[in-house]
This record gives C-alpha cells, sequence and structure tokens, in this order.
C-alpha cells in the first residue's frame, strides 16, 4: 500500500504547482498509445472485439508494469518507492490546473464572448464555437464539477484500493474514455468497452463526490434534489457531482451539446435557468477544493489505518 507521506507530497505538489507543461506527463504519453491503437484497428470488421482487446490490454499494461517498478524500487530503497509513489500521486490529480482553466474562461468571457469559447474548449470535448456567454458558463462550470471526480476523488478512491498501481490505471481507464468513449459513428462500437469500463470504474467515486460537496456546502437539505437529478445525465456517473454543484448553485445545467459534428440533447438537471456569474464560480472552487481536502483527509485515515 501507499505511504501516506507519498500522498501528501504528491497532493501538496499538485496544489502548489499543477500539471507540469515542460515536463514529461503520463496521460499524454497514454494519449499517444491510445492515438496510435486506434488509428491502426479502428477500421474493417470486428471493430468492438479490436475495441474491447485495446482497452483491456493497455490497463493491464499500466497496471503491472507499474507493480513491478515499483516492486523493483522498493528493493532498493524505501526512500525510491516513497518518492515513486509521491510523483505519480502528483501527476495522477488535476485539481489545481482545472480551477484555473476554469477561472481564466469567466476572465476570458469578461473581455469577449470569443475569448471565451476559445477557452473553455481547452477543457471541454463539446463544439464551442456558437455557444452564449451562459453557455460558455455552464460548459465550465459543468465540467469543474464532473472532472473534481474523474481528476481528484476517483484517483484518490483507486489509491486507497489499488495503491499507485491502481492509480494510475484508473488514469489510463479515464484518458481512453475521454478519447475513444463516444457514441458517434466512428467511435460507438470501438469504444464502447472503453466507456462501460469507465462506468464502472466512476460508479462509486462519482457517488462519493457528490456526497462530499454536499457535506461542503452544509446544505444537507441537497442531499434529495441530487438524488433525483443525478440520473437525469446520459452519463450513468456524471450527473452526480453535477446535480450536487447545480443544487448548490440553484441554477440548471444540461442542454443540447454538439460533438464532432452530432448534436446530443442532454435532460436538464435543475429548473433555475438563471445567469451565471463570476461569484458563483468562486463558490464552486470552494466547494470543489473543500471535497478534495476531506477526500485527502479520508484516504490518508484509510492508509494510516491499513
Amino acid at each position: 500500500m501507499t505511504n501516506p507521506i507519498s500522498l501528501l507530497i504528491g497532493w501538496l505538489l499538485d496544489l502548489l504547482i499543477g500539471d507540469p507543461a515542460r515536463l514529461p506527463h503520463p496521460i499524454v504519453w497514454f494519449g499517444k498509445m491510445i492515438a496510435f491503437g486506434e488509428h491502426r484497428l479502428n477500421k474493417g470488421f470486428h471493430r468492438k472485439l479490436k475495441g474491447a482487446l485495446m482497452t483491456v490490454i493497455l490497463i493491464l499494461l499500466v497496471f503491472v508494469l507499474t507493480c513491478l517498478l515499483r516492486h523493483y524500487l522498493s528493493l532498493s530503497t524505501y526512500h525510491l518507492s516513497l518518492v515513486f509513489d509521491a510523483i505519480i500521486i502528483f501527476y495522477c490529480l488535476a485539481d489545481t490546473t482545472l480551477i484555473r482553466e476554469v477561472r481564466a474562461v469567466f476572465l476570458a468571457l469578461d473581455r469577449s464572448l470569443e475569448e471565451g469559447r476559445k477557452q473553455v474548449a481547452r477543457i471541454v470535448g463539446r463544439d464551442t464555437s456558437e455557444l452564449s456567454a451562459q453557455e460558455v458558463r455552464t460548459a465550465a462550470l459543468e465540467t469543474l464539477a464532473e472532472n473534481l471526480s474523474d481528476g481528484v476523488i476517483a484517483p484518490l478512491f483507486w489509491l486507497a484500493l489499488l495503491g499507485t498501481p491502481g492509480m494510475l490505471a484508473y488514469k489510463m481507464v479515464n484518458t481512453l474514455d475521454s478519447m475513444i468513449g463516444y457514441k458517434t459513428e466512428r467511435y460507438k462500437d470501438f469504444g464502447c468497452w472503453a466507456a462501460h469500463i469507465d462506468d464502472i470504474a466512476n460508479y462509486i467515486p462519482a457517488r462519493l463526490t457528490a456526497f462530499l460537496m454536499i457535506i461542503v456546502s452544509g446544505k444537507p437539505k441537497l442531499f434529495g434534489f441530487v438524488w433525483r437529478n443525478g440520473r437525469c445525465h446520459a452519463s450513468p456517473n456524471s450527473g452526480y457531482p453535477e446535480a450536487a454543484l447545480a443544487a448548490i448553485l440553484n441554477c440548471r445545467f444540461g442542454g443540447s451539446h454538439t460533438y464532432f459534428g452530432q448534436v446530443f440533447d442532454k435532460p436538464y438537471i435543475g429548473d433555475n435557468n438563471r445567469l451565471l456569474t463570476t461569484s458563483d464560480m468562486r463558490t464552486a472552487v470552494r466547494v470543489n477544493r473543500g471535497a478534495e481536502v476531506l477526500m485527502v483527509v479520508m484516504v490518508v485515515t484509510v492508509l494510516l489505518i491499513i
């Protein structure tokens, strides 16, 4: 299991630095591996089988190689494995960078709608070229809520269960889903296994994320809203953290989005279609950080007990 000291070091590094733009990043390598396989396998017959094999092999490869490398380092010296774990945790957590990007969206939108559209395109997969100012803000806050689960709570959940190999394998699962887990003509067969595995891996973390957000907000009466509206989403998981943030901000998420030229209608979460403001972004960031701190405390406690 991971030493709690490694977790605290890795988390503090992410808190202070964020994603290191000038250093090699394992998620970038994951993306290149996925793109390499997709370009060569996503064609001809048996696309679903080929996509399934590529998905499972890449996840297992990351898990096994990380286990072997960690074991080798632990045989050399205790401190090497501790540093290795801290570096993996640092790379797997993505909250600081996401918060910076969301803040940048609101600042860009204050300058012009076009700048806001360009900035939000950095953190969402949908087409942003025709979004209104309200839709740009909504997209940024939806992404902040969803990625609190994908980029913080879920990696820490799998760290507590399977150590840094499980944490890194989860990041491969999440990267696969973000690249090929779409229901478009190109990916609906090849990426269906990636999407299903991601749904399974995020089932508990997504609900845990919503729970932590409501606890941090200090408004337990909102649990009912999350329970009713968390299922109002195309994804079996993303709706829960989004519903939690919609409840806290008393706003509405969802609606029509365009992905790769295809329009997808997502059910609305919440009823109050009020204008979102920079103050809402600040509230969302405070809730995000509070849920992150609470999760770190929980995982450190678990690791200490183990």
